[in-house]
């Protein structure tokens, strides 16, 4: 009798499917992300199957006319449908680890054991970061979107100008500059020095981000589930999460630690007023910018199509021999890019917050 046997390449591809459905399940985002429009992460994987290196998402804002009534004619009142375009460009991400075969004398653990868990955690670092600059990045007038560290002061008050109505300052409105107070327009850098080191994250300020979600034009659009539930997540640092849960103790709000049957939801969640708050301890601070030195932190209230994830090539890995099989490698490889949507000037699906959020004394 002749026994078949699994050749090498066929046990490669498994391990690389393996490899991807694992650094998509294990991201912590992952549960936002979806490939239809009601997603916070909308992921589109078109490049997959045709060439390119870039995918533009579409775009469409909600009627707001009044229609007509009666006998009033319809012909010549048409209402423009709003629509805008969001290219997201792909790029090339790889990396891979080389181990001698006199290394792996050395020890009973395989090369591709070893490196399977360390490249997997480091594919979904890089994307996690990708994530988190997404959510921070600011649009200039030009069009183009800068991670926050990088932006100039000027691109951040452009960005403030053309999204008043979804940023807010501490607690109140009236913190936002948006005169510049010189005559400039809005201004950025003057809006977080008015945040006091008591404007906290509280329960107030999380329905005050959900009325101005609603509020926003176009709006904000809150995530479906269940068939009808509506619903937005904030992400927050862990010292803003803290600062919430105090102030939700302190004032016996209603909110629950977990709810059953909601794909949003995750141990540890906090949901209050129609709003899941995600601990994201990577968020980072923005350091003493507030007023008296008050250290501030960005929060981010998403609603559906926040963000946009283009895919080209998924997770894949390639072995390498060289030197007469004395050196043996593996590499991983994927394409993809994500961005924070934008409809023209103003983000798509983000309200941008920054509270007061102090170092643990």
């Amino acid at each position: 009798m002749t026994l078949s046997t699994v050749q090498t390449a066929n046990v490669v591809k498994q391990w690389d499917a393996d490899f991807y459905r694992e650094y998509i399940r294990d991201n912590r985002f992952a549960r936002y992300q979806g490939t239809d429009v009601n997603s916070i992460i909308q992921l589109k994987e078109d490049l997959t199957k045709k060439p390119g290196d870039a995918l533009t998402l579409s775009l469409v804002a909600a009627l707001s006319g009044a229609g007509v009534t009666g006998n009033a004619l319809l012909e010549g009142a048409e209402e423009a449908m709003l629509n805008y375009g969001h290219q997201i460009t792909i790029q090339a991400y790889r990396n891979a680890v080389a181990l001698t075969e006199w290394e792996e004398q050395k020890t009973a653990m395989g090369l591709r054991k070893a490196a399977k868990p360390i490249l997997k955690e480091w594919a979904m670092q890089l994307n996690k970061t990708h994530i988190l600059n997404a959510l921070g990045s600011v649009r200039a007038t030009a069009g183009t979107i800068v991670n926050y560290g990088s932006a100039t002061e000027a691109q951040k008050d452009q960005w403030l100008q053309a999204n008043l109505d979804r940023v807010l300052f501490g607690a109140t409105l009236n913190n936002t500059d948006g005169s510049g107070g010189d005559g400039g327009g809005a201004d950025h850098s003057d809006s977080l020095l008015a945040i006091a080191n008591t404007e906290k994250l509280t329960a107030a300020q999380v329905s005050l981000y959900k009325r101005m979600a609603k509020r926003a034009d176009p709006i904000i659009r809150p995530v479906r589930v269940n068939g009808d539930e509506e619903w937005y997540v904030l992400f927050v640092d862990s010292l803003a999460y803290r600062d919430l849960k105090a102030d939700l103790k302190s004032t016996l709000a209603d909110a629950r630690e977990r709810g059953k049957g909601n794909p949003l939801f995750t141990d540890g969640d906090i949901t209050y007023d129609g709003v899941i708050i995600r601990e994201i301890p990577e968020i980072a601070s923005l350091g003493g910018v507030g007023d008296s030195g008050a250290t501030i932190s960005p929060v981010y209230l998403c609603g559906a199509q926040a963000l946009g994830h283009v895919i080209g090539k998924r997770w894949a890995s390639v072995t390498e021999e060289r030197d007469y099989k004395f050196v043996n490698g593996v590499a991983v490889a994927g394409f993809f890019g994500i961005e924070k949507l934008f409809f023209n000037a103003k983000q798509h699906g983000v309200l941008t917050g920054y509270v007061a959020a102090a170092a643990d004394a």
